[in-house]
């Protein structure tokens, strides 16, 4: 029966390919060029910006960007113009820690209907979610868990320009100790919990167990792998905030990704478990609530990232005060958003380096931006900020020659804003031109000028 499968399916892919043969146009379209003028470029955030500039795109990547307001020139001539002369323009927005599947920022409608709404539900709650994120500004993210199959299909389908929504680099769902902050299990009903520990293959326990762990999530596409050092704010258990894996485990799950090629990033607030995450080798730390000189020196010293997500303890801990989460998270909300700031500041000033993440989800999709003025607060400028958002997050993502600046060969992943964020870093907060790819997706005002057929 296996043999008759594959068969089918190979005679299938066959028949398609010979088709596609058949009806492939004798030559491909000629590329399509746009021209965009800006006044204002911050082109390779951290360095001085460009003034007017022209910023030129050919099949979905910047390919030239020249002084002044350059028209298309004999080469060009069926090119489009957009006319973002009084605007500041800068790389697509990154965000490092996102939550796409299901329902978001709304703890309490997601809890009511857990038990009614199906995967699909949550396959249209996240593509509803995608374009609002896209939207903003934010034309990547890596999402750090979700239902695995659905967010690859959803990744698929943005590359495959079927859906609308950022790049996505997606991790699967976070890899847990049985009873630890990713164990689906925590707080249900008997019959429930079996349930669910028949189908979960997301949680481990020893070093061995944790490395199929790792694997499962890669089998289901993985392009990045997260586990739960510690205990977390939103999990149904009040097991608190200190660690949860053991060191053996964490550098199973470290080597094992890096032998698939895949990072490696920790949910981590309690200092001993991020002193054990980074002592591990992990790429980089979300949250990373509790610090001290000793976690900052371990940081500096494994060349690891931080991923404040400051957004996220205050979101959580207003939900929890007005009721929307379980009585368990009221304790954890509270002791991560008194402790955040305070070792976030502490970073900062230290030099440890940062990439932007919001853990978007707990919060409000759409809303991602606000990190921008946290981060600010908490002692970053906002060049410093920005570029933790643009070169510094494709860094980590190890993408820095495709994504995080405007420059020749780089996908065309642009947005614009009426002032200038340099000076006020809350104007990414209502972001009007979007282009992910060479492929406007908002253009709330702004002029583009065609050539005639």
């Amino acid at each position: 029966m296996h043999r008759m499968l594959v068969s089918a399916i190979a005679l299938t892919m066959g028949m398609a390919i010979a088709a596609q043969a058949q009806t492939a146009p004798a030559a491909s379209p000629a590329p399509k060029t746009i021209f965009i003028h800006a006044g204002h470029v911050i082109d390779r955030p951290g360095q001085p910006a460009r003034g007017a500039t022209t910023i030129v795109v050919r099949d979905g990547k910047v390919v030239e960007l020249r002084d002044g307001f350059a028209a298309p020139d004999g080469a060009d001539g069926n090119a489009s113009v957009i006319d973002l002369k009084d605007r500041y323009v800068l790389p697509g927005l990154i965000d490092m820690h996102v939550h796409l599947w299901g329902i978001g920022g709304d703890p309490m409608r997601a809890r009511l209907g857990e038990l009614n709404r199906d995967d699909a539900d949550d396959l249209i709650e996240a593509e509803k979610n995608m374009r609002v994120t896209l939207e903003a500004g934010f034309t990547t993210v890596r999402d750090l868990g979700g239902n695995p199959r659905g967010i690859r299909a959803l990744r698929d389908g943005v590359e495959a320009g079927a859906v609308a929504g950022p790049t996505i680099v997606n991790a699967g769902q976070m890899i847990s100790v049985t009873g630890g902050h990713g164990d689906g299990s925590n707080g249900l009903a008997e019959e429930y919990a079996d349930a669910v520990h028949t189908h979960q293959i997301n949680t481990c326990d020893g070093p061995d167990d944790c490395r199929r762990a790792v694997r499962a999530q890669i089998s289901l596409g993985a392009q990045v792998i997260k586990f739960a050092a510690t205990g977390g704010v939103l999990s149904n258990v009040a097991g608190g905030l200190g660690r949860q894996m053991t060191p053996e485990e964490m550098k199973a799950i470290v080597d094992t990704a890096h032998a698939f090629g895949r990072k490696a990033t920790a949910h981590s607030h309690a200092r001993e478990g991020t002193e054990a995450a980074l002592e591990a080798g992990v790429d980089s730390i979300e949250h990373g609530t509790f610090l001290e000189d000793s976690t900052i020196r371990l940081f500096k010293q494994h060349n690891a990232w931080l991923v404040p997500t400051m957004i996220a303890p205050i979101s959580a801990l207003a939900q929890a005060r007005g009721g929307q989460l379980p009585p368990a998270t009221i304790a954890k909300a509270e002791a991560a958003a008194a402790a955040a700031a305070a070792s976030h500041r502490r970073a900062f000033a230290a030099g440890v380096k940062v990439a932007f993440g919001t853990d978007t989800g707990v919060s409000r999709h759409g809303e991602n931006a606000q990190e921008f003025a946290l981060m600010v607060k908490a002692g970053l400028t906002p060049a410093a900020a920005i570029r933790a958002a643009t070169i510094d997050a494709a860094d980590l993502l190890g993408r820095k020659d495709q994504l995080g600046s405007l420059e020749p060969g780089k996908f065309a992943d642009i947005i614009a804003v009426t002032e200038d964020p340099l000076a006020d870093v809350t104007r990414l907060e209502r972001v009007d031109f979007v282009m992910r790819h060479g492929v406007a997706v908002k253009v709330g005002g702004v002029r583009q000028a065609f050539p005639p057929n």
